[in-house]
């Protein structure tokens, strides 16, 4: 094993055995945290300085995208009017190793001042934050990972494995779901799994394919080259959908049939021809045309009456597949 090598494993051992060891570090004051910001009717203000800083940003970006609103703030600016973003029914939640950060324990006036809890989560249980704090979470370690014992490595993951187990633990209170993580990431591939429906994508108005029940077969044959999307609904005259023409009817057609000027579209057509809903998930249209190896659905409404076309390449271009 070369020398970085061993150097790699010592210090993932190392902060893998200080998160091991939060667990036996949980006490009552985790759980009154956890009450403080299920509480909360503002957002939960998240501050740190250095090092401490960077996981407490990632720790507010976290609690915020999992149900519990969340924004960081810089202590050093919080003391020049930052702190103004604070209000009563706000909590703060303050990392520091030491409990002792200069720029963190000066705000403990003003928040004492304004009444907003506090909630601390150092390193030493005896230190000027955590004895201030209305809830203190120690998350000291035993070492750092750093073998001078020195840059903050064991130290800051422990932080910000706890910070994961707030997140969770408050996610699981409120009864947290996936569509509720997808609201908060409209923009990422679950967002859009869960967000998007048939009605956002189909092809609607002109761009439904449709000809009347009992039309000769090349009229669905022009109607399908003309909108492009593989497939034609057949419109019965109640203006329910009879059934559909598809690219895989006309291949079957064409095996079966030597003459096609006589056919009219009822005799080869697919009946009652597979059929979603608006309002259905456009991942759940992904399923049923995987399941049935088709690429285009009809849309139809309550009455059964088609009201638009959905093809894979919209569920393709939507980034939904």
């Amino acid at each position: 094993m070369s020398d970085l090598h061993a150097s790699a494993t010592r210090t993932l051992k190392l902060e893998s055995q200080a998160i091991a060891a939060l667990v036996e570090q949980l006490d009552d004051n985790f759980d009154h945290a956890c009450t403080l910001m299920l509480a909360c009717r503002g957002r939960v203000v998240v501050t740190g300085m250095g090092k401490s800083g960077h996981i407490a940003g990632k720790v507010a970006a976290t609690l915020a995208s999992t149900g519990t609103p969340a924004f960081f703030v810089h202590p050093g600016e919080a003391s020049h009017g930052d702190l103004g973003m604070v209000t009563r029914g706000d909590v703060v939640l303050a990392l520091s190793n030491s409990g002792e950060t200069g720029e963190v324990t000066a705000l403990l006036p003003l928040l004492k001042r304004i009444g907003t809890p506090l909630v601390s989560m150092t390193g030493r249980p005896g230190s000027t934050l955590a004895r201030h704090a209305d809830a203190h979470i120690n998350v000291a370690v035993e070492r750092e990972a750093c073998p001078l014992d020195l840059a903050p490595t064991s130290s800051t993951t422990a932080a910000l494995a706890m910070g994961d187990a707030l997140a969770v633990a408050l996610l699981e209170a409120r009864g947290f779901t996936a569509e509720d993580f997808a609201l908060s990431h409209p923009g990422g591939s679950l967002g859009k799994r869960l967000l998007l429906r048939v009605s956002d994508l189909m092809h609607r108005g002109k761009r439904l394919p449709q000809v009347a029940l009992g039309s000769p077969l090349r009229d669905a044959l022009i109607e399908i080259t003309r909108q492009g999307l593989g497939f034609t609904c057949v419109i019965s005259p109640d203006g329910t959908l009879a059934g559909v023409y598809t690219d895989g009817d006309l291949r079957r057609t064409l095996d079966q049939h030597t003459d096609l000027s006589e056919l009219c579209v009822d005799d080869v057509m697919t009946t009652p021809g597979l059929r979603v809903a608006p309002e259905t998930l456009a991942a759940e249209a992904v399923r049923i045309m995987e399941d049935n190896r088709i690429t285009a659905l009809a849309v139809v409404d309550r009455n059964q009456r088609p009201v638009g076309a959905l093809h894979m390449h919209d569920l393709l271009s939507s980034g939904v597949i």
